[in-house]
């Protein structure tokens, strides 16, 4: 019986499946997107997606562990440098997996797995990372309703000031107005 037992050993021996893990990460972490079996593929899904959280947070301490996993210098420096700002605001989900068919030699079910950010073609910023903001929570409609009558009332103050400024302006009033546009 093998009742709880949810991971998925790929026929392999446990140091030989971390062998595996850990080299597809490092491959996944440097090209942003790699092909395998879709078994490997959400195998490294449940890999992955953990190391890239750790990431988010850059201490000695999560490099430590991320290296653990990893034993790949240049890996964990793209994990903590690009990966991870682009990475910031995003609460999970950093990898996709996509179902590529069957393998003409011996008919194994292929999947493409990538990173989710680094994709130009459904990527909504096109390669701008996004800024980290608070928890998410299902109950975000009511913050929506009161953030927008406030960007109503800065945009109308801000078109009262462009046009009752004066004609002349001295080098003070300049200085002030570049402070207040940043």
């Amino acid at each position: 019986m093998r009742h709880g037992d949810k991971i998925n050993n790929l026929s392999r021996t446990a140091s030989h499946r971390k062998a595996l893990l850990s080299n597809l990460a490092i491959q996944l972490i440097t090209h942003k997107k790699i092909v395998t079996t879709l078994a490997k593929a959400k195998a490294l899904r449940t890999y992955a997606e953990p190391l890239i959280t750790k990431a988010k947070e850059n201490t000695t301490h999560q490099r430590r562990i991320v290296f653990s996993y990893l034993q790949d210098k240049d890996a964990v420096v793209e994990l903590f440098g690009n990966i991870a700002t682009k990475v910031a605001g995003r609460p999970g989900g950093y990898t996709r997996i996509i179902k590529l068919g069957a393998r003409v030699g011996d008919n194994a079910e292929t999947a493409l797995i990538e990173l989710v950010d680094f994709n130009e073609i459904y990527g909504k910023g096109k390669g701008e990372a996004k800024e980290a903001t608070g928890k998410k929570t299902r109950r975000a409609g009511g913050s929506r309703k009161k953030a927008a009558p406030a960007d109503k009332a800065e945009a109308a103050t801000a078109e009262v000031k462009a046009e009752a400024a004066p004609a002349e302006e001295t080098k003070k009033s300049t200085k002030k107005e570049k402070k207040e546009a940043e």
